[in-house]
């Protein structure tokens, strides 16, 4: 009772009249600024809110300058940053006429000494603050509190556009302790952002977009606090990504692509496309590291390196299908279906005109058998009967044999032309496809380019 009556005493006459006058610090001639004594007497308030009168809020100005952008973990959705806060306020207590202080308007204090206020940062998950010993205090009684804060704050990131993505995380300030009856807050936007951007041209990986400040009102009960939420965007610097993960993917790709120029029923072209998707198998493996996941969502080029990885495992498969079909079926016909949806509707989508190699005009027909010679018998034609030679009978037979085997090949040599026009239209097609694909990947990063440059 005793502290309270002596604090409060030398201040009575400020919370009676209301007058500035005499809530002025004292200066003594020959000092340089307030007297020891009447800091004194401010310090022994230092557990009060410096108002003269305490139906009036104590308005406080915040603003922070963003240094780094740390780390960014977007399993965790979490944000790392490193900024600079800056507090401004009133002090009424702390007041003094330069004229008497041989002109002195600025001095600094210890922060231990002065009431400040307990601004906390509310979606912080952990905060490593290293504390300023000192407040500068202006001869207004205008106090200005610096503090560098290193957060680890929750954010909800969106990664489907990485690497062009960019984020919006958001700060809130406020207090811990005064409702808004005792305490208020606004935010100082005065070359807020401009420090900001200035800080993180170095950074690297991180570049900022803007800062933004809004106040609020938290409510508990019938209790209100006074809140300011400032949003933060950022962008990802997409080179190193481009460099590392799509122009690798892009050079297997345009090899898988050029690989479609093999010979279709060579072997070759099996083993060169199990080569590609070993080699496309290890850089995903390697990707892994640098690709960022999370449980709700895939990122969009994610997509795109598991579409390209299935398609050459579809043209690994169409190959072997094909040379399946170039060395198993040209002893069977063609279906029907098979000729109607492949050499009909497919050929004319993908707009195919290549017709099948002729076939020599030898092979396009055989010699008729050969037949006796016909006589007039009775007025009918009758075969001339030959006389029975063994030479002969034994020329014919193999004749006919010979005759046999290359009607068979003719057939095979039909057959495996047909089934090697179905193999080479199937082969086209997967190639259009694999072009469309990648012409498509190729316009939307390009689009996403334009749109993260433009904001």
């Amino acid at each position: 009772h005793s502290f309270i009556s002596k604090v409060w005493k030398s201040s009575l006459s400020c919370l009676i009249t209301l007058s500035p006058s005499l809530c002025l610090l004292k200066c003594k001639e020959g000092h340089s600024g307030p007297t020891y004594e009447s800091l004194q007497t401010v310090i022994d308030r230092k557990y009060f809110r410096p108002a003269v009168n305490l139906s009036n809020p104590t308005i406080s100005n915040i603003s922070f300058t963003l240094y780094a952008v740390l780390g960014v973990d977007e399993k965790a959705q979490i944000l790392t940053t490193f900024l600079w806060l800056r507090l401004y306020w009133v002090h009424e207590f702390l007041v003094w006429d330069p004229e008497e202080c041989e002109g002195v308007t600025k001095i600094s204090l210890p922060v231990k000494d002065l009431w400040s206020p307990d601004i906390i940062v509310y979606d912080v998950d952990d905060d490593v603050s290293q504390q300023c010993p000192y407040v500068y205090v202006n001869h207004t009684g205008h106090i200005r509190y610096d503090r560098m804060l290193r957060l680890v704050s929750s954010c909800n990131l969106e990664i489907f556009n990485f690497p062009f993505d960019i984020q919006n995380c958001s700060f809130t300030f406020g207090s811990y302790m005064h409702t808004s009856k005792g305490y208020t807050m606004a935010p100082l936007h005065h070359e807020m952002s401009e420090n900001s951007k200035k800080y993180l041209e170095a950074s690297g990986e991180w570049e900022l977009v803007i800062i933004q400040g809004e106040p609020g009102i938290l409510k508990f009960g019938i209790d209100e606090w006074d809140i300011i939420t400032f949003w933060v965007v950022i962008k990802r610097q997409p080179v190193l990504y481009v460099v590392n993960l799509l122009i690798p993917s892009t050079f297997l790709m345009v090899i898988d692509i050029l690989s479609f120029y093999l010979p279709p029923h060579s072997v070759d072209r099996a083993s060169f496309k199990m080569t590609l998707i070993l080699g496309y198998t290890v850089f995903l493996l390697i990707m892994n590291d640098l690709l960022p996941s999370t449980a709700n969502g895939t990122p969009i080029i994610g997509i795109y390196f598991s579409v390209c990885l299935a398609l050459m495992v579809i043209s690994l498969l169409e190959t072997v299908l094909i040379t399946n079909i170039l060395h198993s079926m040209k002893c069977h016909d063609v279906p029907r279906w098979v000729q109607v949806l492949v050499l009909g509707y497919i050929a004319r989508l993908i707009c195919y005109t290549q017709d099948p190699p002729d076939r020599p005009e030898g092979d396009s027909a055989m010699p008729p058998p050969l037949e006796a010679p016909a006589q007039i018998v009775n007025g009918r034609n009758a075969p001339t009967p030959i006389p029975r030679i063994p030479e002969l009978a034994q020329i014919s037979a193999d004749l006919r044999l010979m005759r046999t085997h290359l009607a068979s090949v003719q057939k095979e040599s039909v057959l495996h032309e047909q089934w090697c026009h179905v193999g080479y239209i199937l082969d086209f097609m997967l190639f259009r496809t694999y072009i469309l694909i990648i012409s498509m990947y190729a316009f939307v990063i390009i689009c996403m380019w334009c749109i993260w440059y433009r904001q």
